[in-house]
């Protein structure tokens, strides 16, 4: 198989470039074994060779890969029942299979069914990518997608390191309200697009040397036939408000989530409209089952954020 049509030579894309004679003695090729997923990718000459791995998750490995004279990241996806993302049908609901044989075998759950959908999930990504990068919103750049390895752009900090998540930094409250603002315009630049993140928070956005950058979108959302996006949405801007709002309280107040999904609805919202945090609430619609929600929302937070930890811990202790 060919690898992913869009790739594209970007030697000079990638800040972690350096001179391979330069990289310290732990890269050396003989002590990183190349990976199972990653050896097709050897032989076809669309990687040179394994640097190191980057990141262990429950989702996936990424490992700093060598294109030419580019560092890239290699993202290999861990098979259905070795990852932890819970709730898989919310997230799926009103992707459309490629055929109706695989819609239906998705909906039995039968193996076909299983491999479809694994298959689905991991497309996704490489679709979102794809999709937000041309809509202006500010993710890693995708170089392409080839037998179940996504190669795109390495996000590095001011030192040329690999970026930290938003997790790892202490934002001062000038920080916390300009990467908030930041946040909450690529929410926007996402719906106008039509998608919805679906499980951003602090330890999946990575600080690079320009500002944030949103990674880890294989659950992403259509916001038009999903029943789940407005919960979604909101808490993906719930959580960055959280993490913000430590730094920045008055940032708690606002209710950006609400403001954003009406105009959405009202066919009003564009990629540079004004917001302004506020928004007033219909008393006469709250409801026993609204409350419900919302309490259901915050468990879901909460393993997020467990999830997110989970992670962190699981990343520091491969390095």
């Amino acid at each position: 198989m060919s690898f992913h049509a869009r790739t594209q030579d970007a030697a000079a894309a990638c800040p972690l470039n350096s001179d391979p004679a330069a990289r310290p003695a732990t890269d050396d090729p003989l002590r990183m074994k190349i990976p199972n997923a990653l050896q097709p990718l050897i032989e076809d000459g669309i990687i040179d060779r394994v640097v190191r791995q980057l990141k262990s998750g429950k989702e996936a490995s990424v490992f700093l890969v060598e294109c030419g004279s580019s560092i890239r990241c290699a993202k290999v996806y861990k098979e259905a029942e070795h990852r932890g993302f819970q709730n898989l049908a919310q997230y799926q609901e009103g992707r459309k299979a490629r055929g109706s044989r695989d819609e239906r075998a998705m909906g039995k759950r039968s193996r076909h069914g299983r491999k479809q959908s694994q298959e689905e999930w991991k497309n996704a990504e490489v679709d979102a990518l794809y999709r937000l990068e041309a809509a202006g919103v500010r993710v890693p750049k995708p170089f392409g997608y080839y037998e179940g390895v996504l190669v795109m752009e390495v996000i590095a900090d001011e030192n040329g390191e690999a970026a930290p998540r938003l997790n790892d930094v202490q934002p001062t409250p000038e920080q916390a309200r300009e990467w908030h603002a930041f946040l909450i315009r690529q929410i926007v630049l996402m719906l106008c697009a039509g998608l919805i993140h679906g499980d951003l928070s602090e330890f999946n956005v990575l600080l690079s040397a320009t500002g944030p950058v949103i990674i880890d979108l294989p659950q992403a959302v259509d916001a038009a036939s999903n029943n789940n996006a407005f919960r979604m949405l909101e808490r993906d801007v719930n959580n960055m408000r959280s993490y913000c709002g430590r730094a920045a309280p008055e940032l708690l107040d606002t209710q950006y989530a609400h403001e954003i999904w009406k105009l959405y609805q009202l066919a009003e919202l564009r990629p540079d409209t004004p917001l302004t945090g506020e928004f007033v609430f219909d008393a006469a619609s709250a409801d026993v089952g609204d409350v419900m929600l919302h309490i259901e929302e915050a468990r879901k937070e909460a393993e997020i954020r467990q999830r997110g930890r989970d992670e962190a811990e699981a990343a520091d202790s491969s390095d």
